[in-house]
């Protein structure tokens, strides 16, 4: 029977007695003990909507790890947690009974770092799926791109996705020339699978004004060739010159888009998370999927502010409060984040995530590069103060140990101005942490958002690092178990799109850091089964500062709750990999059911899923908001 979400009303006993609080870390000692006698409690509570069965309840709690039982009251809460036999006291004549049919039943997953918009907008571009290409592989590929969109000739942008800026023969430049030699006048814009760079032809770069004169922008750098003439290829914000004259899609289609992201990341059990680089454009999204009533998960957005802001801290803290102004009434949006970009990515040949030490060239010597950094640690320490004071929680990306270290500062800054005022301030994707700051995150309460998927031996982490910073600092990548044995809180994150969305492979890789190329030091940094688990549910609350309202299953708790086709506490970790979500309960509405009709379309990934070959290659930051 499927799912044996039991479609089934099952007929209890009338008066079906109200368990108050059954087993819940708020139950009195005296109605537990009520409820566990059969003794009714003193008052009386409508029967549960659902009660779910016949599966390993995890509660997320140290002290009761586990139960065989959840009640999901009318309100969206959870009613009870703890044996069947008291549990199912609280069933009337209309509750629903789900059988988990020995599988795990948990708290929703809580994406602490994704892009879920910029997932579905992506999907209405033709990608490259991130693979290698010749030159001539590569214009065939795209002539066939537009081939399939002819009706956009002679002026409409050809705009395609997931370019992967190390996957040309080496040696080869990245020059409008190669472009140009494709059969049209349409300008062409290849977004770079590490958001931080883009490849256009002359066409785009005519139409966005970009010369040999042109400064770089602030945080980004316009490439020349050797004649000094624009390259086509564009770093960080300076591609935000060419996607400033690209045309959105039409809205209808971008929304429907954003909607299907939605409904994936449901399937995927996503019940929570933080948009991870939100501007006005996506909050207006936000409003329109509310209205019409698609709008499955609990939001939280965080506001991106550019380098103008970060260094004019007023005018940053005016920004965000107006944003909250316009867009808090939206239903779904818990506002009190801002998200700045300390640094770029730490990959060959980007290079522009900040480290204390220079990066190696390809024979192994120093250079004198250390990649950049997008703010000082005093500038940081500025703006972490003002909006700190305000209450607002900053939330840094910094990939490079230098990044992650003025973090670190700008935050005790504000600790040192303000006291501690428990607003969770956070350091994101932490690839390279350098050994003295592990202990610095606990003291400042320091959050550390990781994400861990990518912490596995593959094109990226070998190929693509190891030659240019050495195995002492390659050995100390994603150093999630040094982190949590400094007392640090974690908390997991996809980046998606980054990669296809998979939760479950996510927090299986967390625990053995293992790809196609083998482990990734899981003896010096891989985490327990438990703590991964509880990274991407409890950890990511605490972060998000919405752990009074979920991550556990406790009575009184929003029911955001996710039912699982096996019993992830016992399996072996790589059987992790492969979880089916069967349900989703958001606020105890149903939002996710592998058994209604469409549901398969909807769980298959967005947008195509990577060439086998090349299944666990993450595309770095595709979507870290650097650009549109």
């Amino acid at each position: 029977m499927s799912l044996d979400l039991a479609r089934r009303r099952l007929l209890s006993a009338a008066g079906a007695v109200g368990v108050a609080g059954a087993l819940g870390p708020a139950a009195s000692a005296a109605s537990a003990a009520s409820a566990a006698s059969g003794r009714r409690p003193s008052g009386s509570r409508r029967p549960a909507a659902t009660i779910i069965h016949g599966g390993r309840v995890l509660t997320g709690l140290p002290y009761v790890p586990q139960q065989e039982a959840l009640a999901v009251g009318r309100d969206g809460r959870i009613l009870a947690v703890g044996p069947a036999s008291v549990v199912r006291r609280l069933a009337g004549r209309d509750t629903e009974f789900v059988d988990a049919r020995g599988g795990t039943v948990m708290a929703g997953i809580i994406d602490a770092h994704a892009h879920c918009l910029e997932a579905g907008w992506r999907s209405l571009n033709p990608s490259l799926g991130n693979e290698t290409y010749t030159v001539a592989a590569l214009r065939a590929k795209l002539t066939g791109f537009l081939h399939g969109s002819e009706d956009q000739e002679p002026d409409g942008w050809l705009v395609v996705e997931d370019w992967n800026p190390v996957g040309l023969p080496p040696g080869t430049e990245t020059h409008h020339r190669v472009l140009d030699a494709l059969p049209t006048r349409r300008p062409i814009a290849l977004k770079g699978s590490d958001a931080h760079n883009m490849w256009v032809n002359q066409r785009a770069l005519e139409l966005a004004k970009i010369t040999s004169s042109t400064p770089d922008p602030a945080g980004g750098h316009i490439v020349h060739d050797a004649a000094g003439a624009p390259s086509g290829l564009l770093k960080d914000t300076a591609q935000d010159i060419v996607a400033a004259v690209i045309p959105p899609p039409d809205e209808d289609k971008a929304l429907a888009a954003a909607a299907k992201a939605l409904r994936h990341a449901a399937s995927n059990g996503i019940t929570t998370y933080m948009d991870a680089a939100t501007e006005t454009e996506g909050l207006r999204a936000y409003a329109d999927l509310a209205a019409t009533d698609r709008l499955p998960q609990r939001v939280i957005p965080a506001l991106r502010l550019d380098i103008d802001l970060v260094r004019d801290p007023k005018a940053a803290l005016a920004h965000v409060n107006e944003q909250r102004r316009a867009y808090g009434q939206v239903p779904g949006l818990c506002f009190g984040t801002a998200k700045v970009f300390l640094d770029g990515v730490i990959e060959h040949p980007a290079q522009t995530a900040a480290l204390l030490e220079p990066y190696l060239d390809a024979d192994g010597q120093p250079t004198d590069n250390r990649g950049d950094l997008y703010a000082t640690a005093t500038e940081y320490g500025r703006l972490a103060t003002v909006l700190d004071r305000a209450g607002w929680q900053l939330h840094a990306h910094a990939i490079g140990d230098r990044a992650v270290r003025t973090a670190l500062d700008g935050y005790e800054t504000a600790v040192r101005a303000n006291g501690r005022r428990g607003n969770r301030h956070t350091i994101a994707h932490l690839q390279l942490v350098h050994p003295d700051d592990y202990r610095r995150f606990a003291p400042l309460g320091v959050v550390a958002c990781m994400q861990l998927q990518w912490a596995m031996r593959n094109v990226w982490t070998m190929d693509a690092l190891l030659p240019y910073i050495g195995p002492d600092r390659h050995r100390l990548m994603y150093p999630a178990r040094s982190l949590e044995r400094y007392g640090a809180a974690l908390a997991g994150g996809s980046d998606w799109p980054v990669d296809p969305l998979d939760s479950f492979n996510q927090i299986r890789t967390a625990i053995d850091r293992r790809g196609e190329d083998g482990a990734l030091y899981p003896e010096r940094e891989g985490v327990s089964r438990c703590t991964s688990l509880r990274m991407h549910t409890a950890g990511s609350a605490h972060q998000l500062r919405i752990d009074h309202e979920t991550g556990v299953l406790t009575p009184g708790r929003a029911a955001d709750v996710i039912v699982l086709d096996r019993d992830v506490t016992r399996v072996p970790v790589k059987d992790i990999t492969g979880t089916r979500v069967r349900l989703t309960l958001a606020g105890g509405r149903r939002v996710w059911d592998a058994d209604q009709p469409g549901a398969e379309a909807a769980a298959a990934p967005l947008p195509a899923p990577r060439p086998a070959s090349l299944a666990t290659v993450h595309a770095r930051h595709a979507a870290c908001g650097c650009h549109r």
